[in-house]
């Protein structure tokens, strides 16, 4: 995403629902955008957050384009531009009941390291509900590059 180019908020907000935590970390990350025929169909999002470890803070798929394998593209492509970066580390957080995410990121190489309890409870105004579940706690992954 350029300089001069608003933030895609309807993708951003579909993958995390807090507009704050939103805003925070686009102002202090790199957004990447991805278009298929001239048309944003994902993005996501990296911060450094300590030396030699990038986070991917936020991936999206616009709703009419899941299913096509464009989620496993973008995380594999946050990948790479995480060692472009000089990343040692690439650290990614989910909700518990994302059932689809967890094999997403498992799948390219991530593994659980942690278990933030109620994180979602503590940052979060509203309730959020994954799978019929309230989401409570996030699960953090790690993969070594």
């Amino acid at each position: 995403m350029g300089p001069d180019q608003a933030p895609p908020w309807d993708l951003l907000l579909l993958a995390d629902p807090s507009r704050n935590l939103v805003e925070e970390y686009v102002s202090r990350g790199i957004c990447y955008l991805a278009y298929l025929d001239e048309e944003l169909v994902g993005e996501f999002v990296l911060i450094r957050t300590h030396p030699g470890t990038i986070e991917i803070v936020n991936v999206a798929v616009g709703e009419n384009f899941q299913g096509r394998g464009i989620g496993k593209a973008l995380v594999l492509r946050a990948i790479e531009e995480s060692k472009l970066l000089h990343a040692k580390t690439i650290e990614i957080g989910t909700g518990s009941t994302g059932v689809k995410q967890l094999k997403l990121y498992q799948k390219c190489g991530f593994r659980m390291f942690a278990v933030d309890t109620d994180f979602f409870v503590k940052h979060y105004e509203e309730e959020i509900f994954e799978e019929g579940m309230r989401l409570r706690d996030m699960v953090r992954l790690r993969l070594e590059i």
